[in-house]
């Protein structure tokens, strides 16, 4: 079996053990290496060639981002999924500019990182099973829409606000669940706050992707539970 190496670049070594279990358990994938700085998650990335690499922003000798920037740099092929408390705008931005292909904020349900391990697991299946792409897979892509049942979901051109890798998610997670679910357990499930998960169900409401059963009680508004159509 081919796994997907991944490479845990983390100076807090109960973090890294923690993360290197939940990855080991995840079907496919395999950590090849760990890394406490910077300077040694960039020569174990140029040594050994891991497929992924899960990079905490705060390190001892030099920031995430300049350590992403620099495998750029090298042209080390090695994607990248930051996991780290840094929630800035600027940070966040500037992950996705040199390439990190997902962006997990700490203190984070491993639920969260599992929707991100599958999600890249299904894009390199999809991309290694094509030998050209035509404009709807690179839009597919593009979008976060790795999956063939994400990727016909008819979203395009979402609203203000939502993101997409968000709505992927979102997506997965309502795919995968064999009964219908309220917003507030859609937030649990994902990390999300309850207000952001409305938000996007709302929206899969309004294009057709979900259906949503209201209940009734003696007192309050009805609970709203949604499925994927």
């Amino acid at each position: 079996m081919d796994y997907i190496k991944v490479l845990i670049i983390e100076d807090d070594p109960m973090v890294a053990e923690v993360n290197c279990k939940f990855v080991n358990s995840m079907p496919g994938f395999q950590v090849c290496a760990t890394a406490r700085t910077a300077g040694e998650g960039i020569e174990k990335a140029t040594s050994l060639n891991p497929d992924l690499a899960l990079i905490d922003v705060f390190l001892p000798d030099q920031d995430g981002l300049s350590l992403l920037q620099e495998l750029r740099r090298l042209m080390v092929n090695t994607d990248a999924i930051l996991v780290t408390a840094a929630h800035d705008a600027e940070t966040i931005q500037g992950a996705f500019r040199y390439g990190a292909v997902d962006y997990i904020l700490k203190p984070f349900k491993f639920k969260r990182l599992q929707m991100a391990l599958e999600s890249y697991s299904i894009m390199r299946q999809k991309l290694n099973s094509l030998i050209s792409l035509n404009q709807v897979d690179i839009d597919r892509l593009k979008a976060g829409h790795y999956s063939d049942t994400a990727g016909d979901s008819g979203i395009e051109d979402i609203p203000k606000g939502l993101n997409n890798i968000t709505m992927k998610q979102v997506l997965l997670y309502m795919i995968k669940s064999p009964q219908a679910m309220s917003a507030e357990e859609v937030a649990e499930g994902l990390g999300l706050a309850r207000v952001t998960a409305r938000r996007y169900l709302e929206y899969l409401d309004n294009i057709g992707r979900v259906t949503v059963d209201q209940q009734y009680g003696s007192v309050g508004r009805p609970l709203k539970r949604y499925s994927i159509r």
